[in-house]
């Protein structure tokens, strides 16, 4: 699993492909870290352990947020029975991950400011409700987006190895034809943009067909990346007609997407505060739950047991908007 993600994410980047790397970086810390059970021929119980430490390494290198790689580890692959021996273990791997990656290896990573953030009031607290509800709408989409290309493909075409080289030409052709590749690889210039100055209001729009009709075709890469894309330029989007600051919204958007598209609200919020700063963290954390509550039970991980998790607001609660989308 870790050779084959790794350079299939490699090719997908590129060629162009609209994809990120959070997912390679997870699937590969969970794939070296399920070694471990076949050398010291772990019970069932440690190897979830160790699978969640891996996880927790490997969102916390590529991202540089240790404590939101172990909280997400945690929270993502949380069911009915809390195992508090795993806590230690996430947040460790977490931190040494991190450290050899931006001291041993010299990695470094995107940095994203928010130079204003507004005294809080019922006000501003108000306004963050629409926000939110847009943020797990669209983290709702994203998800639902990806699995519907997967599923064409795999409807439509029964060689798997025929179905990226279809994906491929059409994408070429997209750019080819739109004269742009803000849209494709990771996005991360367009991110920066999007805490700077106004842009495009579909960016985000597009940005969620490009990565869901991407990984539908069976290239590699990750979902998170293009969620903060996604995230990021809707809020600047919102920003027109929200009266919060830009780099304020974008960041609300930026985690809020990842919280709705992944269940992983608590992980969001932390992973906001370590990215943006501590003075955000009432609107990101505020902006997380409401995404999270209004983004049904859709998931960007079709393993996540949704039925099965402890939920701090249960998905069947009368937020979720779950039942709209029935038909």
């Amino acid at each position: 699993m870790t050779p084959l993600v790794l350079f299939g994410t490699i090719a997908t980047h590129l060629f162009g492909g609209s994809a990120g790397r959070e997912g390679t970086a997870v699937q590969m810390g969970g794939s070296l870290a399920d070694q471990l059970t076949k050398w010291f021929n772990l019970k069932k119980e440690d190897r979830r352990m160790v699978l969640i430490a891996g996880v927790s390494a490997g969102f916390a290198s590529v991202f540089g947020t240790p404590l939101a790689g172990a909280i997400f580890a945690l929270e993502w692959m949380l069911n009915r029975k809390f195992r508090w021996k795993s806590v230690f273990p996430a947040f460790w791997t977490g931190l040494v991950a991190h450290y050899v990656c931006a001291v041993f290896w010299g990695v470094g990573h995107t940095h994203y400011s928010i130079p204003e953030v507004p005294g809080f009031s019922i006000i501003n607290f108000l306004w963050i409700i629409p926000a939110g509800i847009a943020f797990g709408l669209s983290g709702r989409l994203f998800a639902q987006t990806t699995h519907f290309f997967s599923h064409q493909f795999s409807k439509w075409i029964s060689y798997p190895p025929l179905r990226p080289l279809i994906g491929g030409l059409v994408i070429a052709l997209i750019v080819w034809f739109s004269n742009t590749t803000v849209y494709i690889g990771l996005g991360v210039p367009r991110i920066v943009e999007a805490f700077e100055t106004p842009l495009p209001w579909y960016d985000w729009l597009v940005k969620t067909g490009m990565t869901g009709f991407t990984l539908g075709a069976g290239f590699k890469g990750g979902e998170v990346t293009p969620l903060f894309f996604t995230g990021a330029t809707l809020g600047n989007a919102l920003s027109t007609w929200i009266p919060l600051p830009l780099a304020l919204l974008a960041g609300m958007g930026f985690v809020g997407v990842f919280s709705g598209a992944t269940n992983t609200p608590m992980a969001c919020t932390v992973m906001g505060m370590e990215l943006f700063g501590m003075e955000s963290g009432l609107y990101l954390a505020i902006a997380c739950f409401i995404a999270y509550l209004f983004s049904g039970r859709s998931s960007i991980y079709t393993a996540q047991n949704l039925e099965g998790k402890i939920l701090l607001f249960p998905k069947k609660s009368y937020f979720s908007i779950d039942r709209w989308f029935k038909k």
